[in-house]
């Protein structure tokens, strides 16, 4: 029983579930009324990226003229503001009762602020391995800060996994969605509040994403590879499900500064900052980070993150996603400027190495 005892403190921990509805298989996408039916809502406004607009007009199909109150395409890379709110203008005059997100985290973080505001219930439709499906942290960016909150409104009432729709999903966006939601879970380990439940969700988690990325990235994404999106898509749901109940710690903090007040594009930066980060915190958090190295079959829990980044082609610099060297002194300073958890107390002159070596693609030592 020794790998319960996470706190130094025997058994002791709190654990609350999340009420939620997962319907999790291929071709379950056609159920969709159906999970509308479960929670007794009636029409449905859905939401999509621009170019996600295909798969959100299959979903309004399958609702139904009679269910389908509109589709809203519009939604947008850390939820600006302005978005959040046309959309739930759009939801007030087209009498929706519900949300069905179908997309990634844009378009499920859009779903939230609708919820956030309205209390309207979101239904998700994940089509990448992002896992904010599972959570319930918000993000809205405002004036070029990005603002995070938790809140059990904002929780998908139901989630539905189909792997189908993500048989087109890029093999370079998968690979970064993919690490986005690794992240979730490398996090959980050494979170403040961990528990042994996370624990267990967060290295099968772990373990199965660094399996089926790189059999993703060799079958070239397509349909030949159905096994192994719905292995990730698996992993995805684990991982998101630890962020969900668990604080977040210095990477979570850190790319949310660079993506909310630089505008970088979202998985990548998590993908970019996590190798960094797990060496900032590896000093204070040894156990969590040999868990981390054993999910993933590598000898170190940073390295072995950066490792399976670049083998895999995706980028492993902030110079390569569109930040600027002239900026990483301000992004220290937002970063520093709110105080939270973190294993490894918050130092000036290390963190802001830690983004320069971020900046340069420096391979964790």
């Amino acid at each position: 029983m020794t790998d319960l005892h996470l706190r130094g403190d025997g058994c002791s921990f709190v654990y609350t579930s999340h009420a939620q509805r997962v319907v999790f298989g291929p071709g379950s996408l056609a159920g969709l009324a159906d999970e509308l039916d479960a929670l007794g809502l009636r029409r449905a406004l859905v939401l999509c990226t621009p170019p996600q607009r295909a798969q959100a007009e299959r979903a309004a199909a399958l609702l139904g003229a009679g269910r389908l109150a509109g589709i809203f395409d519009q939604a947008a890379m850390h939820v600006p503001i302005e978005i959040a709110r046309q959309a739930r203008r759009t939801a007030q005059e087209l009498d929706a009762d519900c949300a069905v997100a179908v997309g990634g985290g844009s378009t499920i973080g859009l779903g939230k602020a609708i919820a956030l505001e309205s209390g309207l219930p979101v239904i998700a439709v994940p089509t990448t391995y992002a896992g904010s499906e599972m959570t319930p942290i918000y993000g809205v960016t405002q004036a070029g800060l990005k603002r995070t909150g938790r809140d059990a409104r904002v929780l998908p009432r139901s989630v539905v996994y189909d792997p189908d729709l993500s048989a087109s999903l890029p093999v370079a966006i998968s690979v970064v969605s993919g690490i986005n939601a690794i992240a979730h879970a490398a996090e959980g380990l050494y979170a403040h509040d961990r528990n042994p439940i996370m624990d267990l969700m967060a290295r099968e988690g772990m373990r199965a994403l660094a399996s089926a990325l790189p059999r993703i990235a060799a079958h070239g994404g397509g349909g030949s590879a159905g096994a192994a999106r719905a292995d990730a898509l698996y992993g995805a749901w684990l991982c998101g499900s630890v962020l969900g109940n668990v604080g977040m710690a210095l990477h979570h903090k850190l790319c949310h500064t660079l993506g909310g007040s630089f505008n970088l594009p979202h998985a990548e930066v998590h993908t970019v900052i996590l190798p960094h980060a797990l060496a900032y915190n590896a000093p204070a958090a040894p156990q969590a980070m040999a868990r981390i190295a054993a999910a993933i079959e590598a000898d170190g829990a940073a390295q072995g993150v950066f490792d399976l980044a670049r083998g895999l082609g995706a980028p492993t610099a902030l110079r390569d996603i569109g930040m600027r060297e002239a900026d990483l002194d301000r992004a220290c300073e937002i970063a520093l400027g709110t105080p939270y958890p973190n294993p490894r107390p918050l130092e000036r002159a290390a963190l802001r190495a830690l983004l320069q070596d971020a900046y340069d693609g420096v391979r964790p030592a």
